[in-house]
């Protein structure tokens, strides 16, 4: 009998191995060990919330020091039209006596609240002035306007006193009562030079 060859053999055994391969499972991966696993990442601890600053209101500023007015400021205080004046822009203004100095006048805006002493000018117009020398409100026949001395700008114009509004239509209605009084005034504030007919 002849032996096989060494290539035959191997043939053969492995052959035999064939379905016990087919038959034997693939082996699982090994779990990792304690040792070996991952590290999970620890979520950062919350920070504390910070607290919002506590914002203090400041306390109101002092009242003026006001002297005792004289007969010409309080002569010119019972000119002041007192109440709520109608301004531009849908604003209005709050004039009111002071409550316990005489002769001063209040001017309620926004949120101020200023005390003006009235003094009586020679042009017939009467000035409000802020005793802290920052504002300055004029009253005149048609309407009153509040200015900031400081900047030099208007802060309210065109406010306007239910006795202005008569005094306005008192005006409107002599104009059209007479109109030659009109045409004078218009010459004395014209330039002389007056219109001829076309020829």
């Amino acid at each position: 009998m002849q032996l096989p060859t060494l290539r035959g053999a191997a043939a053969l055994i492995l052959c035999a191995a064939l379905p016990a391969f087919a038959q034997t499972p693939a082996p699982k991966p090994a779990a990792p060990k304690a040792a070996e696993a991952k590290p999970v990442a620890a979520k950062p601890a919350a920070k504390p919330l910070a607290k919002a600053p506590v914002k203090k209101t400041p306390p109101p500023p002092p009242e003026p020091v006001l002297v005792d007015a004289d007969e010409a400021q309080l002569a010119a205080a019972e000119r002041a039209y007192l109440g709520t004046y109608a301004c531009e822009f849908k604003e209005s203004v709050l004039i009111d006596k002071h409550p316990k100095v005489a002769g001063y006048i209040n001017v309620a805006w926004k949120k101020q609240l200023i005390t003006m002493k009235p003094v009586l000018s020679s042009t017939g117009a009467l000035r409000l002035e802020d005793v802290t020398g920052r504002t300055l409100m004029i009253q005149i026949a048609n309407k009153s306007m509040l200015l900031d001395t400081k900047i030099g700008q208007r802060l309210l114009d065109d406010c306007i006193h239910p006795e202005q509004e008569k005094l306005i239509a008192a005006a409107k209605a002599a104009k059209i009562a007479d109109p030659e009084a009109e045409a004078a005034a218009a010459a004395r504030n014209g330039l002389g030079i007056t219109p001829t007919a076309g020829k």
